[in-house]
């Protein structure tokens, strides 16, 4: 069973910078997606950025292109996410999610057939 533990939110100024991580333990090598979504408190979930395990391929959000960053150690069988240029309508719980498919909607990855995902990290950005 895949166990998904974020880390990293925290409370930051619009333009600041946060580094979210996501530790996973357990078989993730049945889920061809790994990656992030959030979703602000009281609305719907939206996907920020997946990677495509199998490819490589990152897909992002229109909305944080340019300013969000995904990457992974293997080593640690961690995946990070880098989150620059921030603004307050970044502020979200933040989580971390694994799964079999991917599709693009309304400029945002969403996740199919999800595996797992974390806890959330909450995320706020002040103006």
């Amino acid at each position: 069973q895949v166990q998904l533990v974020e880390s990293g939110g925290g409370s930051v100024q619009a333009g600041g910078s946060l580094r979210l991580a996501c530790a996973a333990s357990g078989d993730v090598s049945s889920s061809n997606f790994v990656g992030w979504y959030r979703q602000p408190s009281g609305k719907e979930r939206d996907g920020v950025v997946y990677i495509n395990t199998r490819t490589s391929t990152t897909y992002y959000a229109d909305s944080v292109k340019g300013r969000f960053t995904f990457s992974q150690d293997n080593s640690k069988n961690t995946v990070y996410l880098q989150m620059n240029s921030l603004k307050p309508e970044d502020t979200a719980t933040y989580y971390c999610a694994a799964g079999r498919g991917l599709r693009i909607r309304g400029g945002n990855p969403e996740l199919l057939g999800q595996d797992a995902w974390g806890q959330g990290t909450l995320v706020t950005v002040s103006s």
